[in-house]
């Protein structure tokens, strides 16, 4: 293991109690690479497969926070929950050679044929169903404040006001979104119904079986926010792999099942889209931090899809 080294990896993992067998870096890993330092696949001498992440310290205390909070969800008997593995020394986190670790098992999926998938009918209610579950066995979940959820509002006008003054002519293309945004959801925001969420649910973080999901991953922004946030989120995401996805049986498939279960305020359907489209904004601000030109302009252009045919996919919707 070149980046790292072997010595160092069996050091860490004797914390769990487990001996290094390889590393198998021909194993791809589900998620975002940008969660940690480092990650890998390692083998131990059972044959057993885990993720090992080395961890930045500045979020030590969050990626504490969101151990225990899987725990705590695993334990409630949430299932595809891929929960971390406690170690000897600080719950889920290990402090070997000046840097933290955690490990969690490997979860083995089926890649997702792209952007075919996205109109694939029967993930919508196995996508909703995990939802369901989430808000079943995450009420009262420790760690986090229920009345302080997250505010896309806040974000949204702090950042378009940055926009405005560093970039007038991307704003001027925004602009129409923000002020139907300002028409009514950004009063009604802090009035809709709040629950426990993912935070960044969208497809790539889930890793798939052939007929289900086996896992979701990537639990970075969990917290208490609009309890549509992370359908929102989802169908969003699923738009972006191909616009024309927005009125296809997966979307309609998976806000169907949403609607019947009878979970979800009357409030939060009428906002539906608002949320879909607040949330781009947060998308365009992460593309502009890492300066991509190519999805900068994606974004833009998506947003402004948007917003002129609100009246369509709410319709596909059906709220």
């Amino acid at each position: 293991m070149d980046m790292i080294g072997d010595r160092l990896v069996e050091d860490v993992l004797k914390a769990w109690g487990l001996e290094l067998g390889r590393v198998r870096g021909d194993i791809p890993i589900a998620g975002s690479p940008d969660r940690c330092e480092f990650r890998a696949v390692i083998e131990d001498e059972g044959s057993n497969l885990f993720v090992l992440e080395n961890i930045r310290a500045a979020s030590v205390d969050h990626k504490r926070r969101i151990a225990r909070t899987l725990a705590f969800l695993a334990d409630k008997g949430l299932p595809r929950v891929r929960a971390y593995l406690p170690s000897g020394d600080d719950e889920y986190l290990v402090f070997k050679n000046n840097s933290y670790w955690q490990l969690a098992p490997y979860v083995e999926g089926v890649p997702l044929a792209r952007p075919e998938y996205a109109f694939e009918g029967w993930r919508g209610p196995v996508l909703a169903d995990f939802l369901a579950d989430l808000w079943d066995r995450s009420r009262d979940v420790p760690f986090f404040e229920r009345t302080s959820p997250f505010s896309i509002v806040a974000f949204i006008r702090d950042f378009t006001r940055t926009v405005e003054r560093r970039e007038p002519v991307l704003y001027l293309r925004i602009r129409p979104a923000l002020v139907h945004l300002e028409q009514g959801f950004m009063s009604a925001h802090d009035r809709l119904p709040v629950r426990f969420c993912h935070g960044d649910y969208h497809p790539l973080n889930v890793i798939w079986s052939e007929t289900g999901v086996r896992a979701v991953i990537d639990w970075e922004f969990l917290g208490y926010k609009p309890e549509l946030y992370d359908a929102a989120m989802m169908i969003g995401c699923l738009g972006m792999e191909d616009p024309q996805c927005l009125t296809g049986d997966l979307v309609f498939e998976f806000a169907g099942s949403l609607k019947g279960s009878g979970q979800v305020a009357a409030a939060s359907w009428a906002h539906l889209f608002d949320l879909v489209l607040a949330q781009r904004f947060a998308w365009l601000a992460d593309w502009l931090k890492r300066s991509d030109a190519e999805m900068i302009e994606l974004e833009a252009v998506y947003i402004k899809l948007l917003l002129d045919n609100r009246g369509v996919f709410t319709r596909s919707w059906e709220v």
